[in-house]
């Protein structure tokens, strides 16, 4: 930061307050020099020295982009309800099921503004897993849950599956209990 004490001399203020003015400028470019209109002098200004930041070299490989593992049932809004997950998983490894239960979801006080549950998509930083076997239970034709299924197939949904459990877990305070 610059402070310029030179504009307060040339100012018709009586001596007093000359003083206890002074102007101050900051400005990450700040010119040698600065024509200015004031009583038609030019006023000089000392280079501004900013300290050297050492930038990273650029890095190879992929960027991994940290995002907080959330559910939606509508693309754009998270669902603040934490579910009850039950995993099902064949004998011989190969394909499983996840069984997602939402009691009182938060996505019910919001429906009607925002728009229509279109699916149910799990959300981390490797991407999007989705499912559209949703199903809403309904109590006195009042919303009371919803049950949503994710079916793995492979060895390798239900190792991307886990992982983003694992995330989603850890981030709600879930916890693994094998029956």
């Amino acid at each position: 930061m610059a402070t310029l004490h030179s504009l307060a001399l040339s100012s018709p203020l009586p001596n007093s307050l000359q003083k206890s003015r002074s102007f101050l400028v900051s400005s990450l470019a700040v010119h040698r020099s600065t024509h200015s209109s004031f009583n038609g002098q030019s006023l000089s200004l000392p280079r501004l020295r900013l300290p050297s930041v050492a930038l990273n070299p650029p890095t190879r490989g992929p960027i991994i982009m940290m995002v907080k593992p959330t559910i939606q049932f509508i693309q754009g809004t998270d669902e603040l309800t934490v579910p009850d997950v039950r995993l099902t998983k064949s004998r011989d490894g190969t394909n499983g099921m996840a069984i997602f239960r939402f009691d009182q979801p938060s996505v019910f006080d919001s429906s009607g503004e925002v728009g229509d549950i279109t699916g149910f998509y799990m959300i981390d930083e490797e991407g999007v897993l989705q499912s559209v076997d949703v199903s809403a239970k309904f109590i006195n034709g009042k919303p009371s849950g919803i049950e949503a299924k994710y079916v793995m197939r492979s060895p390798r949904e239900w190792d991307r599956f886990m992982r983003f459990m694992e995330r989603y877990s850890n981030a709600n305070g879930l916890q693994f209990i094998k029956k």
